[in-house]
């Protein structure tokens, strides 16, 4: 598989079969990631790992969260709003899972609460001290990650949805005050019998994003 086909092949699952992962497939992964470029070299990436009985309580606690109707406080702030189109294509999403999926769109919110069923939680923290620069290298290793883990037959998604509670995170994670939660990323292997993996999200054509200058 080469760059290109491995961009094309990734996309986000939504419901992980309960296999486990290898370590030496998630060892590879994370070297791998650890080659991404950065910011003169900073490096900024802090990560945590969650998995077997750490991602059972962690799961747990989401859960007892959900049911207390506990507010999210997720370290990384919420736009405080979106671009028209940026708003027609997240209105768009739902009505293009249920095309592709069916019935099974109908799982969406509770596989977004429950973390998908992943065997694997990956959390990428960065130094408070550290600005929106650093961002653009977290976002760079994200993908590098996501990649790799599609190189070792992998799937994976990544959500805000898994950083909601980060005083759970942070108890179960031994994650130091001084780092910030940026995002979460699933890693596993595709649940195959589920129908909402059958979606593919649209991308927007070139003619829309790119401008060329002669």
């Amino acid at each position: 598989m080469n760059a290109i086909e491995a961009i094309n092949e990734r996309r986000s699952i939504r419901a992980f079969s309960p296999k486990p992962v290898e370590k030496d497939k998630l060892n590879a992964v994370l070297a791998a990631s650890s080659r991404t470029p950065s910011w003169a070299n900073t490096q900024p990436w802090e990560i945590f790992v969650a998995t077997g009985d750490t991602l059972k309580r962690i799961k747990e606690g989401y859960r007892q969260k959900y049911a207390d109707k506990a507010p999210a406080v997720p370290e990384m702030p919420r736009p405080v709003e979106w671009s028209e189109g940026a708003k027609e294509r997240i209105q768009q999403l739902r009505p293009d899972i249920a095309r592709a999926c069916g019935d099974a769109v109908e799982q969406f919110a509770e596989l977004n609460q429950t973390m998908f069923g992943t065997p694997v939680a990956v959390y990428i923290c960065m130094d408070r001290v550290l600005s929106e620069w650093s961002l653009y290298d977290i976002g760079a290793y994200s993908q590098s990650f996501m990649l790799a883990a599609l190189e070792q037959g992998l799937s994976t998604i990544p959500a805000i949805t898994m950083t909601l509670y980060p005083d759970i995170l942070r108890r179960e994670l031994k994650i130091p005050d001084n780092l910030k939660i940026t995002i979460g990323i699933a890693v596993g292997y595709a649940d195959e019998t589920n129908g909402i993996n059958k979606f593919i999200s649209s991308r927007r054509p070139l003619n829309e994003t790119v401008s060329f200058f002669e």
